[in-house]
């Protein structure tokens, strides 16, 4: 008997439900993938796309990675960005962060260790950039919660400068890009305000989003 047989057969178990409520899903979505979304969040486990949105196999393209950290020199992301947006033709990018990231917690306090270290600057570098705004920040746990925010406020940013994206707009694509951070404690996607749709608006946007983040008061509408 396999260790992994259980899940094998929860596997089974939801590859059937499906089929009964609709016995040609599988077929549809072997021969078409075409979804509008694009999702760029962090790899936690408690941070499932799909479920997160209520969207079925097919509707969400995704990638994730440590602290939902967008890099100019990831070939990974960027492949996963460009074949979202010169193939699939998606209409929105995603950008999702969550409360409590363990990764942006590891940056905050300089406690990465091996390789991870390395990946983590990149937050290092936000933590640097907004180091005013943390320092007036009590609490630990709302420090890391600021981060949070913060962090998806520069990946969003990332992503409207790369020149995917921008070749995207030149051309007149449909796109936006936008931000949100999930509340593991409750199940919500919180709403940054930030929905880029052209490099015309991207420097505006942008700052009245991190404006308005950095005079609201920390954990604003999150339940304590």
């Amino acid at each position: 008997m396999g260790q992994l047989d259980h899940l094998l057969g929860k596997n089974k178990s939801w590859a059937d439900g499906i089929k009964a409520q609709d016995p040609q899903f599988f077929d549809r979505l072997s021969n078409q993938q075409a979804p509008e979304y694009l999702w760029i969040g962090c790899a936690d486990s408690r941070v499932p796309a799909n479920q997160i949105v209520d969207l079925m196999p097919g509707e969400l393209f995704v990638h994730r990675n440590v602290a939902n950290v967008v890099v100019h020199t990831d070939f990974n992301c960027l492949s996963v960005l460009q074949f979202a947006i010169d193939v699939l033709k998606v209409k929105h990018v995603l950008v999702v962060g969550h409360y409590g990231c363990g990764g942006v917690r590891a940056s905050l306090l300089n406690e990465g260790f091996g390789l991870i270290s390395n990946w983590l600057r990149h937050v290092q570098d936000v933590r640097d950039k907004h180091q005013s705004v943390l320092d007036g920040i009590a609490s630990e746990q709302d420090r890391v919660d600021r981060l949070c925010e913060l962090n998806v406020v520069e990946q969003v940013g990332h992503v409207c400068q790369n020149n995917i994206v921008q070749e995207a707009w030149r051309r007149g694509q449909a796109l936006t890009v936008h931000g949100f951070v999930y509340d593991v404690a409750d199940g919500i996607l919180r709403d940054m305000g930030l929905s880029i749709s052209g490099e015309e608006e991207r420097e505006t946007v942008q700052a009245r989003s991190l404006q308005e983040l950095i005079e609201r008061p920390v954990r604003s509408g999150r339940q304590k």
